[in-house]
């Protein structure tokens, strides 16, 4: 079982209200696979960015689990096979569909580079100012799922709920003291990115 905590494991599992695992989803598996003869309590994988359950087939042994787990292997395009895309797949440029007022694509079309270039440069900007705000906001996001799931009808659960959205830590640790211990540390590290 390995140790990492829920901000830099990619999965966790519980047992009830118990946790077995975190890490890589092939880790936390076969921990699961391992474990799960003697428990009777249900069994969750969490994914930790999004703090959502995480369906897993444990049937067969362990290298067919971690088989099932594998990315299917990347199709080499046939030269020729299929037309060529818009964009540049090669440098990981894909072509999507957006929609705007004629006023910006007016402003668009004036801009150095053309529109691309424009709305490229424009997402790194609000990436680097908002970044901060956007990972706080996936961060609380993924506890609240988390806490749905694995605490939703223990005590204070609405109280905290509020607290958690109000950014309120103390009062947020203050409602969940009574919790179990693997579920309280395991939601205030996807909260607040730490186990404390």
């Amino acid at each position: 079982m390995t140790t990492e905590t829920a901000t830099t494991a990619p999965f966790s599992a519980f047992a009830g209200a118990t946790l077995l695992a975190s890490g890589p989803l092939a880790e936390v598996a076969i921990a699961v696979k391992i474990a799960s003869g003697g428990i009777t309590d249900p069994i969750v994988i969490v994914d930790n960015a999004t703090g959502k359950p995480v369906d897993v087939d444990l049937r067969g042994g362990h290298r067919d689990i971690v088989a099932r787990l594998q990315p299917p292997p990347a199709e080499q395009a046939e030269g020729g096979a299929e037309p060529r895309g818009r964009g540049r797949p090669r440098l990981g440029v894909v072509a999507r569909e957006i929609t705007l007022l004629p006023r910006h694509w007016d402003w668009l079309a004036t801009q150095p580079g053309g529109a691309s270039v424009a709305l490229r440069k424009l997402v790194e900007e609000a990436r680097r100012a908002h970044g901060d705000r956007d990972r706080a906001r996936a961060a609380r996001d993924a506890a609240y799922h988390f806490m749905s799931m694995m605490a939703g009808n223990l005590p204070n659960f609405e109280e905290a709920s509020r607290a958690l959205f109000a950014d309120d830590r103390g009062r947020f640790g203050a409602l969940i003291e009574v919790w179990p211990i693997d579920i309280r540390n395991h939601l205030t590290a996807l909260a607040f990115g730490d186990g404390n």
